[in-house]
Formats: structure tokens, C-alpha cells, sequence
């Protein structure tokens, strides 16, 4: 008998290599056949977690129709029946504070060309990657010495981004929650950014689970490897070692 495995990977930097321009990004194509190939085999759940929020996830992802998804960093979950739902609302006190974070964060912005404010469920994300590094490093610094500092707001501080957020969920919480649902023996989660750090710590702490980072960077993962393109590598011996 098959033991249950769950799957779950980054997207941006991971299956998709990273670009400039976000709504660019897209999977590698052999990283997509693997997901589909895995997707289909017994005992093994695959899921995508990422920062993105959940629509612009799907949009881009083009994920395995069985896959669960988790966007913005565990606040949004969809099962394979394409249901979204809201993992953690804020209440009214944190929506304001959210309101709050999001005017400071949109002024920054518009005081630094190339930076943009997106908006999710529970956080404020301001993207300083299309912006020349002058007006990158100050906007991210205005955004740490001000709304992030606001009492109530939990800071991510990740690849050109500073994610505030209003409700204490990260990817350590999603991987729980995933393991949960799906009841799985053994999670392996593949990562590239501090933003995915909470989940390898999880998995520190359950015998059998498996963490890769990709790329450089300190890390709590168990393994490294350099690129997407070697998680498509990865994701091959995965297929066949999983089918047998």
C-alpha cells in the first residue's frame, strides 16, 4: 500500500522561473506535465502555496485540476472542486488596521515610481521589483520604518516585496492546515524565498517530511538545489519514484 504523500510547492521562483514583470510569469512546461503526471497517481496530493493571492494563482499557474491551492500565504485555500474560501477574515478592528497599512503603503508608492501596492484578503503588499534601486530602497525603507511598524500588522519581508499583514498566517500554518486535509504520512514542500522559511521549519520538526530551498539565501530547508530547472529535474525523479 502507497503511502500518502502531499506535494506542495512555491510557485515564482520555483516552478516558474522569476520576471520582472509578475503577470508574466507562467510554469516551466516539463515542471507542468510532472505536476499533472504526479497529480494522477495514487497516495500523492500535489499543492501549490504561494504568496499570490488565489485567482491570480490559478491565472497564472495553469494548475493540475486535482491540485488544492493556497494563496496569499495560507489566507485563501481552494479544494479541487475549485471552492475558495477565506482561511482567516479580519475581524472589523484589523480590517481597519488593514485600511490603515494600505493608505501608508499607497503613499509610499506613489512617492517612488515603479513600486506598486497590491491588495489581499488580510495584508498589503507593496512590489518594488520594476522600480530602479534608489526609489526600491527607499520605498522599503519608508514601508519598515512606518506601516510596518503599526501595532497588530505581522511584516514579511521578502524578495522585493514588504507584505503587511493583519492576521498571523504564513506558510508554516498552511502546510498544517494541508496536512490536515489531506492526512498525509510524509509532506515535502520545495521553496525559494524567506516568505516560504515558516514552512521548512514545520517540516524540521516531522520526522520524514522534506524541504528544499532553491537558490541561494540561508535556510532552515534540508536540501538545495539551484533553479526551476532543476526542480523540473526533481520533479521527474518524483514521477517515477512515486509511480512505482
Amino acid at each position: 500500500m502507497h503511502p500518502s504523500l502531499l506535494l506542495a510547492f512555491d510557485f515564482d521562483g520555483v516552478l516558474a522561473p522569476i520576471v520582472e514583470n509578475p503577470d508574466a510569469a507562467r510554469p516551466l512546461p516539463r515542471a507542468l506535465r510532472h505536476l499533472n503526471e504526479l497529480s494522477t497517481l495514487p497516495g500523492v496530493r500535489v499543492a501549490l502555496v504561494s504568496g499570490r493571492r488565489l485567482d491570480d494563482l490559478v491565472r497564472v499557474a495553469n494548475p493540475p485540476a486535482r491540485a488544492l491551492l493556497v494563496g496569499s500565504h495560507g489566507a485563501e485555500f481552494r479544494d479541487p472542486l475549485g471552492d475558495a474560501v477565506v482561511n482567516s477574515a479580519p475581524d472589523e478592528a484589523q480590517a481597519a488596521l488593514l485600511a490603515k497599512a494600505t493608505a501608508e503603503l499607497e503613499a509610499i508608492s506613489a512617492r517612488h515610481p515603479g513600486t506598486h501596492v497590491e491588495v489581499k484578503p488580510t495584508g498589503v503588499v507593496l512590489h518594488t521589483r520594476r522600480a530602479e534601486r534608489p526609489a526600491a530602497a527607499a520605498a522599503t525603507q519608508e514601508a519598515l520604518d512606518g506601516p510596518a511598524a503599526l501595532p497588530g500588522v505581522h511584516l514579511t519581508h521578502g524578495k522585493e516585496v514588504v507584505e503587511l499583514s493583519v492576521v498571523s498566517i504564513n506558510k508554516g500554518t498552511a502546510l498544517r492546515r494541508l496536512r490536515s486535509i489531506t492526512g498525509a504520512d510524509a509532506v515535502l514542500f520545495v521553496g525559494d524565498d524567506v516568505t516560504d522559511e515558516r514552512g521548512f521549519a514545520v517540516l524540521r520538526a516531522q520526522e520524514g517530511d522534506v524541504s528544499v530551498r532553491v537558490g541561494p539565501g540561508e535556510t532552515q530547508a534540508q536540501y538545495r538545489v539551484g533553479s526551476p530547472e532543476e526542480v523540473v529535474t526533481m520533479l521527474g525523479l518524483l514521477v517515477d519514484l512515486c509511480g512505482e
